[in-house]
């Protein structure tokens, strides 16, 4: 946003400039007379204040509009001074050549995933996102979060190749404006997370997403239970509760501290992660369709585990019988370490 901005400021500067050339060709045609030459001799010479002198006399109507224009261009100059001493001494110009090389990525970018606010949680989202190879586009307002981040400041690494932020597609800007969310490219988009502190922002984005892209898959924050039924009206198909989350996790690592050490290892939040992997029946190899889970035989292949499956129904099966016999719309749930679903991914997905 602060690069618009300073975009806005360099138009206004070259409108200042435009517009002061109009004013005083105007002036000194209409008060004095003069011809196109000798009214745009006598503005230039005026505004640069160099002091060559009148071509004739002026009336009193013409010295007192010469007074009034030279204030002005006071004021004008000033401005003028300003704004490119910014951009020629602050990096503006590397800034504003940077957001649009950006723009026009992102403009090129379809089934990607949006991630609204750039905290805590939009932040660890991003860091998951891209640790499965999804493209991201970020929308934030705070500029200087941004910068802390892009500049390494964090200490964090953002995009899983040692530079912290060092590729993060972002845009400035409020996402609870269809501009910015068209920016992000949010007709092309697949999903959106929305992470704002508010959950009010969090409602109007959701509903402004949904609107531009009715098959938008929308993941939202909330911090009030009572924020949960209305996100879902306003279009989000989940909504997650990061402090509800937290505590029941605590709680848990008193009651059932194993369970949640396994489930540690699923999500990746334990040294020695697991890795929990879906495969949709079109993805399943062609000459593998028809077959049971027994027939399939992916432990004895791969080493990882199917642990579940989701129906075509919507159902969600179990450790599914052994002789069931996957169908189109199913979605097989496979649990294994790093290596062994990468041998699954080889052994069983359709190229």
């Amino acid at each position: 946003m602060l690069q618009r901005l300073n975009i806005n400021r360099l138009i206004l500067a070259v409108v200042l400039t435009v517009a002061s050339l109009v004013i005083g060709m105007a002036g000194f045609t209409y008060i004095e007379h003069y011809g196109p030459v000798d009214a745009f001799y006598m503005t230039v010479t005026t505004v640069a204040t160099v002091g060559f002198g009148e071509i004739h006399t002026f009336s009193e109507a013409g010295r007192l509009f010469v007074s009034f224009y030279i204030l002005y261009n006071l004021v004008v100059v000033a401005y003028l001074v300003s704004v490119f001493s910014s951009f020629i001494f602050d990096g503006e110009l590397r800034k504003i050549y940077r957001m649009i090389k950006t723009d026009q990525e992102i403009k090129r970018f379809s089934g990607h995933v949006i991630v609204c606010g750039f905290g805590r949680n939009g932040r660890r989202a991003y860091q998951e996102l891209r640790a499965n190879g999804v493209r991201v586009v970020v929308i934030e307002m705070n500029h200087n979060l941004m910068k802390s981040v892009t500049e390494g400041h964090t200490g964090e690494d953002y995009d899983g190749d040692g530079v912290a932020g060092g590729n993060i597609f972002t845009v400035m800007g409020d996402a609870t404006t269809d501009l910015v969310l068209k920016q992000a490219g949010v007709e092309r988009a697949s999903a959106l997370i929305t992470a704002l502190p508010k959950d009010a922002d969090n409602v109007f984005v959701a509903l402004s997403a949904r609107a531009l892209n009715p098959r938008l898959k929308i993941i939202a924050r909330a911090s009030l239970k009572t924020s949960e039924s209305k996100l879902i009206s306003a279009g989000a198909d989940s909504v997650v509760m990061p402090d509800e989350i937290g505590g029941s996790h605590m709680a848990k690592l008193v009651v059932r501290p194993e369970v949640i050490r396994f489930l540690d290892l699923i999500s990746g939040l334990s040294a020695d992660k697991l890795r929990l992997e879906e495969m949709t029946f079109d993805q399943l190899r062609r000459d593998l369709h028809g077959r049971s889970i027994r027939e399939l035989d992916v432990r004895s292949v791969t080493g990882a585990t199917i642990i579940g499956m989701r129906t075509a129904e919507g159902s969600l099966l179990v450790s599914p019988p052994v002789d069931y016999v996957p169908a189109p719309g199913d979605v097989l749930l496979v649990l294994g370490s790093e290596e062994q679903i990468e041998n699954f991914e080889v052994r069983f997905r359709q190229l």
